[in-house]
């Protein structure tokens, strides 16, 4: 049995609606014009017509009011939306062979392109029409977003319309607190990543919310971007593209919030960019298995607020997540302790971040934070080998973008830093790490990088 058909075995649910709001609301702003809801709609119905009958597509669309598009007309065509951890051909066409008959959909001309390959038709200003909401059934499958790969293989999770309605309601009462509940949105990560899809497809869907429909890279753009929408704005961001547009010296126009997620937010980095573009930061806490469940703002607090409705239940191995998205409970490797009678948790790290070497313990991400702290070092990752060496330990190795710093320099100021035992061997002092959209390291890049080193 697949994944999908496992899921759609449950009893059937009641249908809600594809779009919120009223026929004359902003969902996007393309080319610093708004696109109003029955616009949006009649472009769905427009790509929908000219779907092939199949089970799903890959979206591969760059533009993110394409992709929006997309996304939606898939879902009225009853198929979902495949995932893949890149758009990196591999990628693609790895998540494909595991869904037989999905094809490939994007509104740019490929070469070479997937197999099956959809160019979406141009999606010219229209006039509006609304007409009726289109209702998607609540346990349709509508996504399969695949995991980064950080941690081993990527796989596979499935997602209805119902479950995307849930928790949502957690993302937009968190940002409501903060904004009222009209915003306009720039983001810098990708659709294709669950937290980009969230907090720029979604919400738009479900919310008064206009999402731009760029991609902003460079820090000029991302400023350029902002002041092409009306206040209140909102930034989605990660952590390292946060951290070059604050070193950038650039001026954002005012910001209602920024939001940030995919890898932890630096203290020092959420201080800073509050006082540089003064809006309060909301780092949320989420997981390609379960969507967003908690936030904080990092400046001020080090414990996660749940949504309401999320109950988490700490175990040995790491943490049962209970959420009104999650069809049922999901265990994370995260290890928390609970406070405030459950409503809040600080986060302790992680089952697969925990070493034991010669009888001593560590944090690996602790034992991260200590190699970031190293004045001269940009950027760096410490993971642990998957081989053992002669003795039958697995060691420690080493990836560090440190300009000026020589292997040993580095190494000097680890020992200082750390216990002996969990020094990386091997270190190596790299141009830059690689990252992938959202910031994520995928192990296989990882490996490839140190293994001349070994």
């Amino acid at each position: 049995m697949s994944i999908v058909q496992g899921f759609l075995g449950r009893v059937a649910a009641p249908s809600l609606p594809l779009l919120a709001g009223s026929p004359s609301r902003v969902v996007a702003w393309r080319d610093g014009a708004a696109v109003s809801a029955g616009e949006f709609l009649a472009h769905v119905r427009l790509v929908a017509e000219a779907l092939p009958d199949a089970v799903g597509a890959v979206n591969l669309c760059e533009d993110r009011y394409a992709f929006l598009v997309a996304f939606a007309a898939l879902a009225l065509r009853g198929q979902f939306n495949l995932l893949p951890p890149s758009r990196a051909p591999h990628a693609v066409d790895e998540v494909m062979g595991h869904h037989p008959g999905a094809y490939a959909i994007g509104e740019q001309a490929l070469d070479p392109a997937p197999a099956g390959y959809l160019r979406m038709p141009a999606l010219a200003r229209t006039a509006p029409a609304y007409g009726d909401v289109p209702m998607i059934a609540a346990d349709h499958v509508v996504a399969i977003g695949y995991t980064s790969g950080s941690t081993g293989k990527p796989k596979p999770n499935v997602k209805t319309w119902g479950s995307f309605v849930a928790s949502n309601a957690g993302n937009a009462h968190m940002l409501s607190v903060v904004l009222g509940d009209t915003f306009h949105t720039v983001a810098t990560v990708p659709p294709q990543h669950m937290y980009g899809l969230e907090m720029s497809v979604v919400m738009p869907l479900l919310s008064d919310v206009g999402i731009h429909a760029g991609r902003p890279f460079f820090p000029a753009d991302v400023a350029t971007a902002l002041a092409s929408l009306p206040e209140p704005r909102v930034l989605v961001i990660t952590p390292v593209h946060l951290r070059a547009l604050v070193e950038s010296g650039v001026t954002l126009p005012p910001l209602g919030a920024v939001v940030s997620a995919t890898a932890p937010m630096p203290v020092d980095l959420a201080t800073v960019a509050e006082a540089r573009f003064g809006a309060p930061l909301c780092e949320v806490f989420g997981s390609t298995e379960t969507c967003v469940f908690a936030s904080r703002r990092t400046s001020t607090e080090e414990d996660w607020t749940l949504y309401d409705g999320v109950a988490l239940h700490p175990q040995p191995d790491g943490t049962l997540v209970d959420a009104p998205q999650l069809s049922e409970p999901v265990v994370l490797a995260d290890i928390v302790t609970l406070h405030d009678e459950g409503r809040r948790f600080r986060l302790r790290g992680r089952n697969t971040d925990l070493l034991e070497i010669a009888g001593k313990r560590a944090s690996l991400g602790d034992l991260n934070r200590r190699l970031l702290a190293i004045e001269g070092v940009r950027d760096g990752v410490l993971f642990q080998l998957d081989e053992a060496d002669a003795s039958g330990v697995r060691r420690i190795a080493g990836l560090v973008v440190a300009p000026g710093l020589s292997e040993q320099q580095v190494l000097a100021a680890l020992r200082v830093a750390m216990d002996p035992v969990f020094l990386p061997r091997p270190l190596r002092v790299v141009e830059q790490l690689p990252r992938n959209e959202t910031g994520k390291l995928p192990r296989t890049e990882l490996m490839a990088l140190i293994r001349p080193a070994l």
